[in-house]
C-alpha cells in the first residue's frame, strides 16, 4: 500500500489531500481463522470498500493478568498489514470496552476479582489494568499508523460510552493515554444519535461519529446539532443483527438496507458496515444481553445477516451494495465473486464416550472451599465449573435453594439428575429429600456468556453466587473442579455408556480427502459443545435458532479427523452429521 495521509478539514475527510468518502466494513480478526483473513479482506475490497474496521479483544489478549497473547487468531498486526497489502485503509477500535456481543464486552474476567473495582470510569484498579493493556498494544498499533507508513487512519476512544456513563475525565484519560503512546492519527468517538448518548460519550476535540440502522437523515441532523461542521459518518451501520438462544434468527431485507446506504452516500456521508463479515463466536467467547431482568446469551454464529455470510460467501446484500457503491466510487475495485465449495461429509458415528463425573480429576485439580466460589475466584474465565457437597440427613421434602446462579446449573443428588436451575428462573430452587445416610450433591454450572452491554457488568461473576441452602441452612465444605475445557487430551474414552441424563464426552472420527467448509449438527443432542481436531467450534442448543456449527476448511486435514461432543443431557443418537448447508434459523 502506498503511504497515505488522512485528515479532517472543513467538514470533509481528506485522503492524500483529496476529499474522500470512507466506505468501510467491520471484520473482527478474532472471529475469523487467520488462514481466511486475506480472503475476507479481498472480498471487502471487491465489494467496493476502501477501508476495513476492527475491534480489539482485551480478554483474549490478556487472558491472565500481565500475560499477553498476540499469536494465531490474535495476531492483529498481521491482520492490519494484510488489509494494507490489499490497498485497504484500516480503522481500529481498541476498547478497552467493545460491546460487540463479545464476552464481558471484551474486558477480562479477572477484573471482577479486583477489590474496589468499578468499570469504565476514573477508578484506580480499572485504570491501572487499562494502562497496562494499552502499554502492550499501543506501541504495536503506533507502527501501523498511516503517519508511520501503515494503513491505520483512525482509532476510537472507548466505545459508545454515552450508553454507559458520563465520566468525561475517564474519556479524557483514555484519549491522553493513546496520545502519550504516540498515537497521532485521527481519534474519534461513536455513539447513538440521541442527546443523552452524544452528551455523555463525546469530547469536544475528537471527531464525533454516530451509530444507527435506519433514518440516516434524522441521525445526521441530530449529530449536526452538536457538530455543525460535520463530517457525517455512520461508524456502525447496523445492516443486520445478532441472535439470542431461544429467539428467532434476524434477517434484514437487502433492498431496504441498500436504499439506506444509497441515501447516506448520496448525501456525502461516510459509512462503516457493522458487520460486513461477522464470523463466529468460537469456543465460549459469545456475550449476552440483559433485557428486562433476563440474561439472553448470544448464539455461536455471528453471521449477523451480513453482506458476507459466516462462511465468507457473498449474499444478496453484498451484490446490492456493490451496485450502490459503484455509483459513488467509480474507482472501486469491484470484483465478481462466487460462493466457496462446501462438503457434506455425512454422518459420523460417535463410537467412544466417557462420563464427566468419571473425568473430573483428569480435567481439573480439585479445590476445597468453605462456600461455593465463582469461577473468577479460581482464575477461570470461560467454560463450566463443577461443585460437590455432602448433605446431612434425614431431611423430609424441602427446597434446595441457590442464592444465585450464573448461568445454568444441572443438579444431581446421589448421581440422579433432579433438574436445572437458570439465572432467569423466578425461583432458584428444586424440591429434594435427603435420606438418613445423607446424600452427595453435584452441581454443574455453565457460564453461558457474560453480559456485554449495560451497567450490570460488575455483577458478572460465573458459577454459584452467594451460596446454597437446605431448609434455609447454608451448606459448607465444598469440592470444586474448574472446567475451562481448553484441553481434552487427558480424557480416557471407552465403551462404557454415559449414565442417563448425565453430562459426558463422545468421540468419533471421519476421513477427508480434500478439506472444504462444512457444517456440524448434533441430531440427538440437547445442549453442549463441539470440538474438531481439538478446536472448540462453540455451543449448540436445541432451543435454537442455530442448528449447525460452522467448520472452516482450515480446521480439517487430509486423512483422519476427530470430533468430540460434550453433551450435557445425554445423546439420544450417538452420531453427528456434517452437512453442506448451514441452518441458522
Amino acid at each position: 500500500m502506498k503511504k497515505i495521509t488522512f485528515k479532517v478539514k472543513d467538514g470533509k475527510f481528506l485522503v492524500n489531500g483529496k476529499p474522500r468518502q470512507i466506505i468501510s466494513g467491520a471484520i473482527h480478526y478474532f472471529r475469523v481463522l487467520p488462514e481466511l483473513w486475506e480472503d475476507r479482506l479481498l472480498k471487502a475490497k471487491q465489494c467496493g470498500l476502501n477501508t476495513v474496521e476492527t475491534y480489539m479483544c482485551w480478554n483474549l489478549h490478556e487472558p491472565q493478568e500481565g500475560q499477553f497473547d498476540f499469536s494465531g487468531m490474535l495476531d492483529f498486526e498481521k491482520f492490519v498489514r494484510t488489509a494494507g497489502k490489499l490497498g485497504l485503509m484500516v480503522i481500529v477500535r481498541p476498547g478497552p470496552y467493545i460491546c460487540a456481543e463479545w464476552d464481558f464486552g471484551g474486558m477480562p474476567a479477572w477484573l471482577l476479582e479486583k477489590n474496589g473495582i468499578r468499570f469504565r470510569c476514573m477508578n484506580k484498579p480499572f485504570l491501572k489494568a487499562v494502562d497496562r493493556f494499552y502499554g502492550a498494544i499501543l506501541p504495536r498499533l503506533k507502527k501501523l499508523q498511516c503517519t508511520e507508513g501503515g494503513p491505520v487512519i483512525a482509532m476510537q476512544v472507548e466505545n459508545e460510552y454515552g450508553s454507559f456513563g458520563e465520566d468525561k475525565n475517564y474519556l479524557a484519560h483514555i484519549r491522553d493515554l493513546m496520545v502519550s503512546h504516540g498515537i497521532d492519527v485521527q481519534l474519534f468517538t461513536s455513539d447513538g444519535p440521541g442527546d443523552h448518548y452524544i452528551q455523555g460519550g463525546t469530547l469536544p476535540d475528537l471527531l464525533m461519529t454516530v451509530n444507527f440502522g435506519s433514518n440516516p437523515a434524522d441521525a445526521f441532523k441530530k449529530a449536526r446539532e452538536y457538530r455543525p461542521e460535520g463530517p457525517d459518518f455512520c461508524m456502525e451501520f447496523w445492516n443486520g443483527w445478532f441472535d439470542h438462544w431461544g429467539n428467532e434468527h434476524h434477517v434484514r431485507n437487502a433492498a431496504d438496507v441498500a436504499k439506506t446506504l444509497d441515501d447516506m452516500l448520496a448525501a456525502g456521508a461516510s459509512v462503516n458496515f457493522y458487520m460486513f463479515h461477522g464470523g463466529t463466536n468460537f469456543g465460549f467467547w459469545n456475550g449476552a444481553n440483559y433485557v428486562e431482568g433476563k440474561h439472553l446469551a448470544t448464539v455461536t454464529s455471528y453471521d449477523y445477516d451480513a453482506p458476507l455470510s459466516e462462511c465468507g460467501d457473498p449474499t444478496e446484500k453484498y451484490f446490492a451494495y456493490q451496485q450502490v457503491i459503484a455509483k459513488y466510487n467509480p474507482d472501486a475495485k469491484i470484483g465478481t465473486l462466487v460462493s466457496s465449495v462446501k462438503k457434506a461429509y455425512g454422518k459420523v458415528k460417535l463410537t467412544e464416550c466417557v462420563s464427566l463425573f468419571d473425568s473430573l480429576n483428569r480435567l481439573s485439580q480439585k479445590h476445597l472451599t468453605l462456600e461455593p466460589e465463582p469461577m473468577e475466584h479460581f482464575k477461570q474465565n470461560f467454560g463450566f465449573i463443577h461443585y460437590r457437597a455432602r448433605l446431612s440427613g434425614p431431611v423430609a421434602e424441602t427446597n434446595l435453594l441457590f442464592l444465585g446462579m450464573h448461568d445454568r446449573g444441572q443438579v444431581f443428588l446421589d448421581g440422579k439428575f433432579i433438574g436445572t436451575v437458570s439465572r432467569n428462573d423466578v425461583k432458584l430452587s428444586l424440591p429434594i429429600s435427603v435420606p438418613a445416610a445423607g446424600a452427595q450433591l453435584d452441581v454443574l454450572v455453565e457460564n453461558m456468556g457474560r453480559i456485554n452491554y449495560s451497567p450490570v457488568l460488575k455483577y458478572e461473576h460465573k458459577g454459584i453466587i452467594g451460596g446454597v441452602c437446605v431448609c434455609l441452612q447454608q451448606q459448607y465444605d465444598w469440592e470444586t473442579w474448574t472446567l475451562p475445557l481448553d484441553n481434552l487430551d487427558k480424557l480416557k474414552f471407552g465403551r462404557t455408556p454415559v449414565p442417563e441424563n448425565h453430562p459426558g464426552f463422545y468421540k468419533g472420527t471421519f476421513e477427508v480427502d480434500a478439506a472444504h467448509d462444512t457444517f456440524l449438527k448434533v441430531p440427538g443432542g440437547q445442549k453442549g459443545v463441539c470440538w474438531v481436531n481439538g478446536f472448540n467450534l462453540g455451543r449448540y442448543w436445541k432451543a435454537g435458532p442455530q442448528k449447525t456449527l460452522y467448520v472452516p476448511a482450515p480446521l480439517l486435514k487430509q486423512g483422519i479427523n476427530e470430533i468430540v461432543v460434550f453433551e450435557l443431557h445425554g445423546l439420544s443418537k450417538k452420531m453427528v452429521e456434517l452437512t453442506a448447508v448451514p441452518e441458522l434459523g
